[in-house]
């Protein structure tokens, strides 16, 4: 860490008379998005509120950061092992990114609130615990190839607290978008996939059916996003003929050429 600079006199006077009570109070807070996949389904992380505000809603799970005690990262993975119940060895697979800062006067009631909120892939998390304010935690689907929209129409009778449907909605377009050029969906998946299982994560992200020959032959294009293992499946396909073939993530950190989503494929043609 670099040192601070020392203060001059001036500096330390003016700190000594300082009264931060001086401006309107405002709060900061964390909200995660927290994504996995679960039997070939893409779920959300939602977990119901057990006190006011909107007690009995659901909402994401997050909470207060603490002053002067850590970071907003540091709150967005206590909040994400509160939740989920990992374990610190098992959070270094998830990953967690910012997602952007929510700040309108009136999204929460209590006070200005201002949220940083975040987005979590990873996979096949555990079933979640409640933990803080909330009555309990559960898997939401969210998406899907028979669903696409912004998310938070899929939540079917879970409507969601403060501006968290937003929260959500921004959430998914940055995960559709991040999958087009990014190969971050290989974090949802095991260290060790099949082709079809990583075309399961697009479909369920993109809400939209994909050529099973056509996504094969354009992810095996893109130099560094997969290796092969050289194993197969201890199984074949659903419709029987020969078992598929198992990857890895390769090295690569952004995918070229991109896997655009069907209607922007037919938009650059």
């Amino acid at each position: 860490m670099d040192a601070q600079p020392a203060r001059t006199d001036d500096e330390a006077a003016f700190l000594a008379t300082y009264d931060p009570r001086a401006f309107p109070a405002i709060a900061l807070t964390v909200d995660v998005v927290v994504l996995t996949m679960r039997e070939g389904r893409l779920n959300v992380l939602l977990v119901e509120r057990a006190a006011p505000p909107f007690q009995g809603r659901w909402a994401l799970p997050g909470g207060f950061v603490k002053a002067g005690e850590e970071g907003l990262d540091e709150a967005a993975a206590r909040e994400l092992a509160e939740e989920t119940g990992l374990s610190a060895g098992a959070l270094r697979r998830v990953h967690l990114e910012q997602l952007g800062s929510y700040g309108a006067p009136e999204r929460d009631p209590r006070m200005h609130v201002v949220s940083v909120a975040y987005l979590a892939f990873a996979p096949d998390l555990p079933d979640p615990r409640a933990g803080g304010d909330a009555a309990r935690a559960v898997w939401t689907p969210v998406a899907g190839p028979h669903g696409g929209g912004t998310g938070d129409r899929r939540l079917t009778g879970r409507e969601l607290a403060f501006d968290h449907a937003a929260i959500l909605a921004d959430a998914l377009d940055r995960a559709r978008a991040k999958l087009e050029y990014t190969p971050l969906a290989t974090a949802f998946l095991a260290p060790e996939f099949t082709i079809p299982e990583l075309r399961t994560v697009y479909e369920e992200i993109w809400g939209e059916k994909l050529h099973p020959g056509n996504f094969h032959r354009k992810v095996l294009s893109v130099p560094g996003f997969v290796e092969s293992t050289g194993e197969t499946a201890e199984r074949g396909g659903s419709r029987g003929g020969p078992r598929a073939r198992v990857y890895r993530a390769g090295d690569a950190r952004l995918l070229h050429p991109a896997l655009l989503r069907p209607d922007r494929e037919e938009g650059v043609r």
